[in-house]
């Protein structure tokens, strides 16, 4: 292990001395060839073995356990498999989920086909299936689902292609599907670079490095202080998967780079539409291992609200993916880094190309079966404006019908979703067919717009939606408010971390928030009184912690109070205000609200328990978005100085708290 800890300390040392070892942004220039620019004379080949099946090129050979549907193998440039050769062949390249029946206990699966067919088999295209069945035979063992994991491999193309059709016949027993995924485990002798955006990029620690004696575990299991790592430049540092997690949205590209020989292995995922949770939804995506995911769905910042329960007599059937395994190669090894700046051009490509035209199965629609929906999206708020607003940057999609806001925790259907121009215009392209509802919400105004006249998109259809008027909650003027809303906490205060719990690749971040133990800092900021945040002095950038969480007086947590102080010059005492209060995150918290007497016995108002996102512990700056009106009779408040205290009590431990989004005070209409 020294010597391998030695060889890379030589490629870290190149890196830093090329500014590249945590960050930056490279050209494409000194590239010399991506392999499926290539125009090789060799078709697509399938050879089929008895306990396996390999899909051969000519640019990549993909070998794959038959039945089973295994990636066991990926040959490439010249590496004879760029998986990881120590692991068991069924911890490579697998699909997996996480389940239980209802009640139950959750079951871990690596899901493995019994029967492999050839669905396509050209020179210009190989599609092969496993399919795993399910029978009542099978009950309380497997989840009661028929799976078909289909594979394609294309002519001149560096890469391979992976769907997966998960069926649930009306007959058939009840369950809860917690997560399911793509996994890649790759070699860690040969990747040690991962990136996945142009500001998160990094030599990674080894997978020897998280063992006993080369780390020291933190809070929680996934977080790692390196103590004596391989590689001497990661002395010091934490390493936790949470810390790379990636927003849908964002989440098109990210994997690793080997710098001996130069190659880049790279998860691309063309589409959001079949992604649980909309683009919101933060999801895992490379980490120690080295490990990169596709993850379809998850209950990751958002907990059991996400995993959605299959009724006994409820048909569903949902294709996930297409999602493409990119490979690419640089002759000169000092252009290592490039091959990132390559995948990205790759990932716009695959999103140009999507819906693809190439695969096979009938439940998955292409480009002339699917259909547009367009309009354009006002806003009404009488105290901004007299005229309607344009709903310029609105996020704007379609998704199973439900509830306003519901898309954040739909599962078990498609979304899709457009971002609104300067006057407000939209344009949902490619929508499967379905029944869909209309849903949106607008930086800079609260609440979530939801249309709940079914939208019917057949094959082929334009349907023009015309001019759609949004009315945020609003009751009165806006007396005072504390933050942006944006549905996160980024703008408030982030602290520096810990100086000895540091990721130095967040350091002068603009996601500094996912730093390690930030949560512990508002006990170093406030060791015995809580925050006190005064309206027309204090800056919510500087003076409001990103996070209420309880405060650690020795061994045990105690619950934490708020205040706003503010001057109200005239009341109306006859009159009703209203408290807005928009919560980005909620984990196991409460929120109780008292004006002008911290001691009431009965608080004006609470929100209950509410939350399971656990995005304070994961660094995440939001999860599960949700909005409070709170009223306020108007003899509650003074002639001057005013107090509202906001309790968050509950504090079993120290990941319990809110993370406000924006909060105003209304005055009475």
């Amino acid at each position: 292990m020294k010597k391998l800890g030695d060889r890379l300390l030589h490629r870290v040392t190149k890196a830093l001395n090329s500014d590249h070892h945590l960050s930056g942004s490279e050209g494409t220039s000194g590239l010399r060839h991506r392999q499926d620019l290539r125009m090789p004379s060799q078709g697509v080949r399938l050879h089929i073995q008895d306990r396996y099946v390999v899909m051969d090129n000519g640019i990549l050979q993909v070998t794959l356990s038959k039945p089973g549907g295994i990636i066991t193998g990926i040959k490439y440039n010249s590496i004879d498999n760029v998986l990881e050769v120590r692991n068991k062949e069924t911890n490579r390249g697998y699909r997996d989920l996480h389940w239980n029946e209802p009640g139950g206990k959750g079951i871990f699966d690596v899901i493995s086909g019994v029967t492999f067919r050839v669905i396509v088999e050209t020179e210009e295209q190989v599609e092969i299936s496993f399919v795993r069945t399910w029978d009542p035979s099978l009950e309380g063992k497997y989840i009661p689902l028929n799976i078909d994991k289909r594979f394609i491999m294309l002519r001149g193309s560096s890469g391979v292609y992976s769907y997966g059709i998960y069926e649930h016949l009306k007959e058939w027993p009840a369950f809860e599907l917690g997560e399911t995924r793509i996994a890649f485990k790759l070699r860690k002798d040969k990747f040690h670079y991962m990136a996945m955006a142009d500001d998160r990029k990094r030599i990674m620690p080894f997978p020897d490095d998280l063992c006993k004696g080369r780390c020291q575990t933190l809070d929680y299991q996934e977080a790692s202080l390196l103590t004596a790592p391989c590689d001497p430049h990661l002395q010091g540092e934490v390493d936790d998967k949470y810390q790379y997690s990636s927003e849908n949205k964002d989440l098109r590209v990210h994997g690793w780079i080997s710098f001996d020989p130069p190659v880049g292995f790279w998860q691309i995922t063309p589409s959001n539409e079949f992604r649980s949770g909309g683009p919101l939804k933060q999801n895992l995506t490379s980490h120690v291992g080295p490990t990169t995911l596709a993850v379809f769905h998850s209950t990751h910042y958002a907990g059991k609200t996400m995993m959605p329960r299959f009724e006994c007599g409820e048909p569903w059937k949902k294709v996930y993916g297409p999602v493409f395994i990119y490979l690419n190669s640089t002759a000169n090894r000092d252009e290592s880094l490039y091959l990132w700046d390559d995948a990205k051009i790759k990932m716009m490509a695959e999103v140009e190309s999507w819906p693809y035209s190439f695969v096979a199965s009938e439940d998955y629609p292409k480009s002339e079966e699917r259909g547009r929906v367009h309009g354009r999206l006002l806003i009404r708020d009488r105290f901004m404006s007299n005229d309607l607003i344009s709903a310029e940057g609105a996020c704007v999609g379609l998704a199973p019908p439900g509830d306003a806001g519901s898309w954040q925790i739909e599962c078990k259907g498609y979304q899709f979703w457009a971002i609104a121009d300067e006057p407000g215009y939209f344009s949902i392209e490619n929508v499967r067919p379905g029944e869909y509802n209309l849903y949106a919400w607008v930086p800079g105004f609260i609440g979530d717009y939801h249309n709940n006249t079914i939208v019917s998109v057949t094959s082929g259809c334009k349907i023009e939606m015309g001019d759609i008027v949004y009315e945020p909650p609003r009751d009165g003027p806006t007396l005072w408010e504390i933050g942006i809303p944006d549905r996160k906490a980024s703008e408030f205060f982030i602290p520096d971390p810990d100086p000895t719990l540091v990721n130095r690749a967040l350091v002068h971040h603009q996601d500094r928030f996912r730093q390690y133990g930030l949560w512990k800092r508002y006990t170093d900021l406030y060791p015995n009184d809580d925050l006190v945040y005064t309206v027309g002095v204090s800056n919510y950038r500087r003076d409001w912690f990103f996070a209420q969480v309880p405060r650690k007086k020795g061994d045990v947590h105690e619950g934490t109070t708020w205040q706003i102080r503010f001057k109200l010059e005239n009341t109306d005492q006859k009159g009703n205000y209203k408290l807005r209060v928009a919560i980005a995150s909620a984990t196991l918290a409460e929120l109780q609200v008292r004006v002008n007497d911290a001691e009431a016995n009965r608080p004006l108002f609470t929100t209950g328990l509410i939350g399971r996102d656990n995005s304070i512990a994961r660094h995440g700056v939001h999860g599960v978005y949700m909005l409070y009106t709170v009223n306020i009779p108007g003899n509650r408040f003074v002639q001057g100085d005013n107090t509202i205290f906001l309790k968050q009590p509950r504090c079993n431990g120290p990941f319990q708290g809110i993370m406000y989004d924006y909060l105003r005070l209304e005055g009475p209409p």
